[in-house]
Order: C-alpha cells, then sequence, then structure tokens
C-alpha cells in the first residue's frame, strides 16, 4: 500500500471522527458556526458602535474647534436643552405618527391580498408593493420634491379640488397658493409614508395570511357580523403583524436624515443633527451624545412591541 493511499485513508479517517463528534455535540457544531459571524459582528459593530458613543464624553473645544479626551457628562445634558429636546420631539412625534398613518393605510392593502388575491393576482400585488423599494431612496427623494413643489401634481390636484383652505387649516399657512407642500411638515410625512409604506404592508400581509379560515367560520357559525368579526377576531391576532412593521417605519423615520434635508420646512431631526454636527462643525462629542437617544427609543419601543408579539410575526 503506497504512502499516498494511506494518507488518504487517514484524512478520511479524520473527518469521519469529526464529523461524528460534531453530531453527537450539536451545541459544538452550533458554536463553530455561530462563533465567526458573532465576533464580525462585535468588533465591527458592537465595537465601533461603543467606540462612537464612548466618544460622546470627550469635549469640544469650541474656540479652537476640536476634541479632547477631557471626560464630561456636558454633551448629554446638552440634550435637555430647550433647542435639542425640540429637536427630539419633532422626530419622536414624526416617527409615531408615519406609523400610524402606515399601518392605517397597510391594512386594507394587506387585507386584500391575503384574503382575496391568489396566484397571478397575489404575485401582481407583492411586485406592484415590492417595486418602490427597488427604486433608490434617493431618487425616490427627489422625485418627491417636485411632486410637491409649485406647479407639481400635487399642488395642481390641491387647486383642482379645492382643497386650498383645508391645507391652510392643516399646515396653517395662509394663502397655500404661493407656498408649496415641499416646504412643510405635511409634505415631508407625505413622503415618509410613502417610502416606509412597503415595510408596513409585507408583515400586515404575512400575519394575516397565518389566520386559519376556521376561526373566521366559527365566528359567522356563531352569529357574529363581519363588522364583530374583524374587530374581535381578525384585528386583535393582526396586531402582532402591525406592531412587526412599525418597527421599520418608527426606527427609519427616527433615524432618517436625508428626506428632513430636501422636504419640509427648515429644522432639524436627529438624524440631520448627528450629520450637522459631525459634517459641518465637526463637533464628534455631541453627534455621539444625539446617536444616543435613537437608541435609547428604539429599545423602549422594541420592549414595548414585544409584548405585542411583534417578534413572533418577523
Amino acid at each position: 500500500m503506497s504512502s499516498q493511499t494511506l494518507a488518504l485513508q487517514t484524512d478520511g479517517g479524520l473527518l469521519r471522527r469529526l464529523s461524528s463528534l460534531l453530531y453527537r455535540k450539536s451545541t459544538l457544531y452550533l458554536a463553530l458556526l455561530l462563533i465567526p459571524p458573532l465576533l464580525w459582528f462585535g468588533a465591527i459593530y458592537l465595537g465601533s458602535l461603543l467606540t462612537l458613543l464612548w466618544q460622546g464624553f470627550y469635549t469640544f473645544d469650541d474656540f479652537s474647534m476640536t476634541v479632547t479626551p477631557d471626560l464630561t457628562l456636558g454633551n448629554f445634558k446638552a440634550l435637555f436643552q430647550a433647542a435639542n429636546f425640540d429637536i427630539i420631539l419633532r422626530t419622536l412625534t414624526m416617527a409615531v405618527a408615519v406609523s400610524v398613518a402606515s399601518a392605517a393605510l397597510a391594512f386594507p392593502i394587506a387585507y386584500y391580498m391575503a384574503r382575496y388575491t391568489s396566484g397571478k393576482t397575489k404575485a401582481f400585488f407583492y411586485i406592484a408593493v415590492m417595486l418602490p423599494m427597488w427604486a433608490s431612496y434617493i431618487v425616490k427623494a427627489y422625485a418627491w420634491t417636485l411632486l410637491l413643489a409649485k406647479g407639481g401634481v400635487a399642488m395642481w390636484f390641491v387647486q383642482v379640488l379645492h382643497l386650498q383652505p383645508v391645507l391652510e387649516f392643516l399646515l396653517g399657512i395662509p394663502g397655500i397658493g404661493g407656498n408649496t407642500l415641499s416646504t412643510s411638515h405635511l409634505g415631508r410625512f407625505l413622503v415618509f409614508v410613502y417610502i416606509w409604506l412597503p415595510f408596513m404592508i409585507l408583515p400586515i400581509q404575512a400575519s394575516l395570511e397565518r389566520l386559519p379560515p376556521s376561526l373566521l367560520q366559527a365566528s359567522a357559525d356563531l352569529g357574529a357580523h363581519p363588522a364583530q368579526t374583524f374587530l374581535q377576531v381578525i384585528l386583535p391576532l393582526s396586531v402582532p403583524g402591525i406592531a412587526a412593521g412599525s418597527i421599520f417605519t418608527f426606527s427609519l423615520t427616527l433615524g432618517d436624515f436625508i428626506v428632513p434635508q430636501l422636504v419640509g420646512p427648515p429644522g432639524y431631526f436627529i438624524g440631520s443633527m448627528v450629520y450637522a454636527q459631525q459634517g459641518a462643525i465637526g463637533n464628534m462629542p455631541m453627534a455621539a451624545a444625539f446617536t444616543l437617544v435613537p437608541i435609547v427609543l428604539i429599545a423602549i419601543y422594541l420592549s414595548i412591541v414585544k409584548r405585542l408579539g411583534a417578534f413572533d410575526a418577523l
């Protein structure tokens, strides 16, 4: 028997013993699979995030425009100043409003997809929902600035439908004909809802797909009206899907900095404040302090939606 044959047999025996060991020790097999991505996640993502947050304790010298490693809590205390706290409240209000509006618009679409479509029709709806996600985010944002601008399609509909008084009331701007939706909070809100709507439709549709038809039949057999079935059976069981979709709409709105710069009146959001502090001013400690705000808000939000079963619907 040649040495090459012996080497092949030895290698085969080692592989068999190793495979047998991994088969018996499933925990070891799982650890070997997870350790590389966890190390990457911990070193690249968590490591860089913790480094950024640590810089929030550094000091920014307004005179020399430089960052010094002198530790201070002043950056985090500055978050509660009137101007900065207003930015946080403005961003949080927009994130909640976008999530609520997205859920209201997404539910009828998702319900129709889940209960009344099949085959090619369902495939068409899937493509229609996901098609906007294939376009560039920047392109969509810039396109909406044109739609909402004076002379754009949105303002044309406002004039044709004689909605100027309604918009004047909603926006608090007299003489809306001389203004545009692209410079209002309503326009910014519409852009956010349009961009994040698919992220709400798909989780709700998935949760409605899992509803057993027997529940609806049992509700009808027990004498419930369609409205009662919807309010007492369908809607409560679809809450996990709504909560799951709201994770995307809430967190994405909370950290966005492009739409607030392109659409709406002047005024910082959390994302644009981080961008401005880090880029234009060079105040990295203050930018790091602002970065902590969405992390805390999203952690609180996740703890709330977890109780609603959002993670089970993802």
